[in-house]
């Protein structure tokens, strides 16, 4: 029997119907496996070994009653055999701690924790220039300015945000930049994320998911009318796809990198042809691709663990 922590928001609060973990959870336990639960507060580093406050976990695929938890034990992590990390961004300094405490945990972690911190979704992403549309990493207003100039139409977006989470449009000759600049200034330390907008996002922004570096599946979100954000939390529909050439290049080109740096589990975000995030901390579509008739991603996933096992 494989030994599963799940280091993970409360699982209290989750969405069963589209939350990629507990469509984790559910394919380990219909294996065998002896699932725990816990949370990144709990982590603590005692003399070289790492110990969470494990709590035993049973899920079950039924809205408003979805897990059973037993009482939280006091447990040296090198006594799982596997933990995922799998807690929600923002990809702060409580996030960035919690990887480099579970990178001194003697046992498997998935994704790897040193991957993870050094793969920050939206600067891990300028790696691949060429596959990206054109972007500005600054807080620098004059830098800011003259991209804008140079391409009209731009989106504005935090560096470490999640979510679709204060992702703004803004267009040429819109007099609110600066306002939305100095609403950033005064809420985010980090530079921003300026790039040029895409017009085709309102046909959709495809989330592909790979696992150990290849395909395993992928789902086209549709951003609503009116809006410009696709993710599923803010209201896009997800909807069946196919890989384009270009999009099996992108994959070509980035899954490799992934897997060298044990990123088992990702998402690529493409927008018109056009890489724009890849996601490592707790990737997303695993129900929406099941959903939608396609492969099954996290047995694929678990096939992938238990070789590296």
């Amino acid at each position: 029997m494989v030994k599963v922590a799940v280091q993970m928001d409360p699982i209290a609060g989750i969405n069963v119907a589209g939350d990629s973990t507990f469509a984790l959870l559910l394919e380990a336990q219909r294996r065998g496996h002896e699932l725990f639960h816990t949370t990144p507060e709990r982590l603590a580093l005692l003399k070289g070994a790492v110990y969470s406050g494990l709590e035993p976990l049973t899920v079950r695929d039924e809205a408003g009653s979805h897990f059973t938890l037993g009482a939280p034990v006091r447990t040296d992590l090198a006594e799982m055999d596997v933990v995922l990390l799998r807690q929600d961004p923002p990809f702060d300094m409580a996030y960035v701690a919690s990887t480099h405490l579970l990178e001194m945990a003697d046992t498997l972690v998935v994704n790897d924790p040193a991957g993870v911190r050094n793969a920050p979704e939206k600067l891990f992403v300028i790696e691949f220039t060429d596959l990206m549309p054109d972007t500005l990493i600054t807080r620098d207003r004059a830098e800011i300015a003259a991209f804008r100039k140079e391409y009209g139409d731009i989106v504005v977006k935090p560096l470490f945000g999640n979510g679709g989470a204060a992702v703004f449009k803004i267009g040429d000759g819109d007099p609110n930049l600066n306002s939305l600049l100095d609403l950033f200034d005064s809420v985010f330390r980090e530079p921003y994320v300026i790039q040029r907008f895409l017009p085709r996002v309102t046909e959709g922004d495809k989330r592909i998911i790979l696992i150990d570096g290849v395909f395993a599946g992928a789902v086209n979100r549709v951003p609503p009318q009116g809006e410009i954000r696709s993710n599923m939390v803010r209201g896009g529909a997800a909807n069946a796809t196919e890989l384009t050439e270009r999009e099996r290049e992108i994959i070509a080109r980035v899954g490799p990198r992934l897997k060298e740096m044990g990123l088992l589990f990702s998402g690529l975000d493409v927008i018109d042809g056009m890489l724009t995030e890849i996601n490592v901390t707790s990737p997303t579509g695993i129900r929406a691709v099941a959903k939608l008739g396609g492969p099954d991603v996290a047995a694929m996933f678990w096939d992938a663990v238990e070789a590296k096992l």
